[in-house]
């Protein structure tokens, strides 16, 4: 295995939640300038349209109480404090003594625009005002067509003055963006926090310890799901270096026992002149010949976990009947197939499946061997049931397990491998099937389970039939 501590590099979870904070950062500075901005603007228009409509009421009821023969003095409100009437030449003519004798503004509305609102400004005072043209007809009764004007304001508002709306908006958005990306900084943070733990754990697997998990945090997340798929990979990864090393050490035990009496018989030759070197070659042959069984049955697993095969339409009934009727042997085989059975796959592999078993059956059967063939459902049921001992519930697992031999099969069969079976099991699970022992009155009963193939050529399927042997 590949895996070195410090190999996966931790995430940097700083720099992310840095960059994600910066960004929301500009963001927030962003749109607090644009709110900010756009609520000073509305800010100042309210308090401005208010102040000019109640000035503006304030010059137009003055000039309308304005006679020939009585002009009253203004009428100030508390609101609009400071009201003046001038003449042509900017004479303040009449006024109430808040508002003074200097004029409060040179503006001069036009006939044709009689109110003009308007912020003046001396010193560091300013006055909100309307200044207002006393209509012609009734200059020209009251004054022989010399115009006149009216101004009614009121100092301008603190708020407004100078940029000091500008200045206390503008820090209520600062303060709103500094709130915005520090609530920010601290969400990455915790966001960021279990992936931080899930790169420091991954970091510290290694391929001599498997058994850490990264801790998953709790919630259906994306982080959680990560952390699930994560702990589900390191079990399937666990799972797979456990049953490789095993397998590598059962191997190695099975290969060192024939090597080391090939050995012993060659090495016995060659120090003992008496010994027959002829004999001594024959001898080592058996032995070669075992070697030879197990590496060629362990080339097979190699080829179905690395190399997929070649699948095409098989008659399973036909290839059942076929290989019963090349068995010879003292146990007879009786064969009940139906037709229609086609599935999907290797012929010379599902072959070897049938041929095992009945293999297997043969050699621990009493008197006969029965297999049968047929639909289930959507899926294609092959049996081989024997009449002998049967085997052991809790042992109908271990016998698929690769050089697990019981010690029937090592009695009767002592050149063997420990391998067909297993061999048998992949061959199924590679063809999206099942090859399993089940109950059975008497003997074993190995089931195989393949799926159907219901597309199917017409003359394909016109050459099966039910037939038995």
């Amino acid at each position: 295995m590949g895996i070195r501590r410090g190999a996966l590099p931790l995430p940097r979870s700083g720099s992310i939640r840095a960059r994600v904070t910066l960004t929301v950062a500009g963001l927030s500075v962003l749109l607090a300038g644009m709110i900010a901005a756009g609520l000073c603007l509305l800010i100042r228009h309210r308090v401005e349209t208010e102040i000019f409509t109640e000035t503006r009421r304030v010059a137009s009821e003055w000039i309308g109480s304005m006679r020939r023969d009585h002009i009253p003095p203004p009428a100030p409100t508390a609101r609009v404090p400071l009201v003046q009437l001038t003449d042509s030449q900017g004479r303040v003519v009449l006024a109430n003594p808040v508002a003074g004798v200097q004029p409060l503004s040179t503006v001069r509305p036009t006939s044709d625009d009689r109110f003009q609102d308007v912020t003046e400004c001396s010193g560091d005072r300013c006055v909100v005002l309307t200044a207002a043209r006393v209509p012609s007809l009734q200059a020209t009764e009251i004054w022989q067509g010399e115009p006149h004007y009216v101004y009614a304001g009121t100092d301008q508002p603190p708020a407004l003055r100078g940029r000091r709306l500008e200045l206390l908006v503008g820090a209520s958005g600062a303060v709103l963006a500094a709130l915005w990306t520090w609530t920010t900084w601290r969400a990455a943070g915790r966001i960021l926090r279990p992936i931080t733990a899930i790169g420091q754990r991954m970091s510290e697997i290694t391929a001599h310890d498997l058994s850490l998990r990264v801790p998953q945090p709790p919630g259906r997340d994306e982080i959680a799901r990560l952390a699930r798929t994560a702990n589900q990979t390191l079990d399937r990864l666990e799972s797979a270096v456990t049953q490789q090393r095993h397998f590598a050490a059962v191997v190695s035990h099975e290969l060192k026992s024939p090597l080391a009496g090939l050995r012993a018989g060659l090495e016995e030759a060659l120090l003992y002149p008496e010994v027959d070197a002829r004999e001594a070659i024959a001898g080592a042959l058996p032995v070669a010949d075992r070697l030879q069984q197990i590496i060629d049955e362990l080339l097979a697993f190699a080829r179905l976990r690395n190399t997929p095969c070649v699948s095409e339409p098989v008659d399973l009934g036909a290839l059942v009947r076929a290989e019963v009727a090349a068995r010879r042997g003292e146990v007879p085989v009786h064969a009940r197939t139906e037709p229609g059975l086609w599935v999907l796959g290797s012929r010379v592999q599902l072959a070897s499946i049938v041929t095992n078993l009945l293999v297997n059956a043969q050699r621990h059967a009493t008197s006969k061997v029965d297999v049968t063939a047929e639909p289930v459902g959507d899926q294609a049921l092959v049996t081989v049931l024997d009449d002998g001992d049967g085997v052991a519930e809790e042992d109908r697992e271990r016998v698929f397990e690769p050089f697990v031999r019981l010690d029937a099969g090592r009695r009767l069969d002592p050149r063997g491998s420990g391998l067909g079976l297993a061999l048998c099991r992949a061959i199924a699970v590679a063809h999206e099937g099942s090859l399993r022992i089940e109950e059975s009155p008497r003997g074993a009963r190995f089931v195989l389970r393949l799926p159907l193939l219901t597309d199917v050529a017409p003359g394909q399927e016109a050459a099966s039939g039910s037939t038995a042997v």
